[in-house]
């Protein structure tokens, strides 16, 4: 018997990135009667999920990588092969933000999943269903179905939208119990026959009720609108801590206050330097386009109000510093524990800490970045700044040593853990604090001798 015989069907992903490999990782953990192919141009990628040092950080993900890699797993570089072989294509591709002509900025941009959807035409030899997998603007799918579809080759192509929610840190957990799963397809014979092929692949090991089905449009209008109220938490409670620090209220208790409120709750209502990440920023941007697109302006300013209160709130951190290390931070020596824009990940996609960082040493100080997974993201990310400006230290202690003062950037366990007596020994005095995630306890540091600068609360100084 044929490789090809042993399965039900063959499942392929274009891009290895953070979607495409753990969710086709924990496919193919659950659905071992499909084999699972993971395809992409960067060779250098392909070789590492081949190995034991996985091209991400991801907790769990090695452990579901090795159930099933080389059974009905495969990751390779042979994307043309992948596309005539398969019978269900996720497509996975990074979808940025224009930087270029119309809707710079905002707009999507979708050059690198067309040229995937010609490609696959070009490639198959055979009906097909495609799945909507890189967050897309509202009605993409019907611009992907009209260039699959004009094929002179007899071939139909179903496209349906299927977005992810996973996040970062805990992708596998999301993947392995998650709140939902939505699969958007066409309302008619076709598109609900794909739609359940894809529904059967879930229903391995995901309870039928919460697997939910759409039309494609609101399944993708559904994933822009999900990370847009989350970060809009965000930034609400960002905009309070500043309240927060003139009125000498604590946001930690506001925000438990309000958090007990059943009709609120309280996820994403710790005030941080930011949020970051490969969405929160892209998707609301690209609903805001969407928005200007149809006339309606005053939605499209709400919505983007939540993109500028998490800039402002970056810049208020560092004029913070600033203004309290005696208006100057020239030559000083600043630690920036984290660099990730969330723990547990080395992803530093739209950190906080790459604008906390590019300010810094637009003052004049000298950076020093750790952080125990995002150091060599760290070093592209602020490629241009010079090793004069910053260093690259993996030990926290030795990144502190001489140092003026630590911002805390990443909410990493490792920071709450370390032996803040001998960080206090070995810097300059006074030694400041400031903690951009509310992670530490701020009264044991004062007591240490630190002039502690928590977010959103009363800072606790020696003069």
């Amino acid at each position: 018997m044929s490789v090809t015989n042993k399965f039900k069907k063959q499942i392929l992903c274009i891009g290895a990135g953070y979607v495409g490999g753990p969710t086709m990782a924990m496919i193919a953990a659950k659905c071992p009667d499909y084999k699972v192919t993971v395809v992409d141009i960067n060779a250098a990628r392909i070789d590492a999920w081949n190995t034991d040092h996985l091209p991400i950080f991801e907790p769990g993900l090695l452990e579901v990588v090795k159930i099933s890699r080389g059974r009905n797993l495969f990751f390779s570089t042979d994307v043309d092969a992948a596309i005539r072989d398969a019978d269900i294509i996720f497509v996975s591709v990074n979808t940025p933000t224009k930087t270029f002509g119309e809707g710079a900025g905002r707009a999507a941009d979708l050059q690198y999943w067309e040229k995937t959807a010609r490609n696959i035409v070009k490639c198959s030899g055979s009906d097909k269903i495609i799945i909507e997998k890189s967050t897309l603007p509202v009605r993409t799918a019907a611009a992907m179905e009209r260039i699959l579809n004009a094929n002179d080759k007899g071939i139909h192509f179903e496209v349906l939208s299927n977005p992810e929610f996973l996040a970062e840190g805990t992708a596998i957990a999301d993947l392995e119990n998650p709140d939902r799963v939505l699969i958007g397809s066409q309302m008619n014979e076709s598109g609900l026959r794909a739609c359940q092929e894809v529904v059967d692949i879930y229903a391995h090991w995901i309870p039928r009720e919460r697997i939910l089905t759409s039309n494609v449009w609101s399944s993708e209008l559904s994933k822009l609108v999900a990370n847009a109220f989350l970060a809009q938490r965000i930034s609400s409670i960002n905009s309070i801590s500043a309240l927060c620090e003139k009125t000498e209220a604590d946001v930690k208790e506001v925000s438990r206050a309000i958090g007990k409120d059943c009709r609120i709750g309280s996820r994403f209502l710790n005030a941080s330097v930011g949020f970051g990440g490969s969405c929160f920023k892209k998707d609301i941007l690209n609903l805001v386009y969407i928005c200007e697109c149809y006339g309606l302006t005053d939605v499209a300013r709400y919505w983007e109000s939540v993109v500028l209160m998490n800039d402002y709130q970056k810049r208020r951190f560092v004029q913070n510093m600033l203004r309290v290390m005696f208006n100057t931070i020239a030559g000083k020596r600043i630690a920036l524990f984290g660099f990730a824009f969330k723990a547990d990940t080395g992803d530093t996609r739209e950190s906080p800490a790459i604008d906390i960082a590019r300010q810094l040493i637009e003052e004049r100080a000298h950076v020093v970045i750790s952080d125990p997974e995002a150091l060599e993201n760290a070093a592209h990310d602020l490629g241009e700044c010079g090793s004069s400006s910053v260093e690259y230290v993996g030990d926290p202690y030795k990144a502190v040593a001489g140092a003026h003062a630590i911002a805390i950037m990443t909410e990493w366990k490792l920071y709450m853990e370390l032996d803040y007596k001998k960080i206090f020994d070995s810097m300059e005095k006074p030694a400041f604090i400031f903690d951009g995630r509310n992670i530490l306890d701020h009264q044991k540091l004062y007591d240490l001798g630190f002039n502690v600068f928590p977010l959103g609360t009363t800072p606790l100084k020696h003069f």
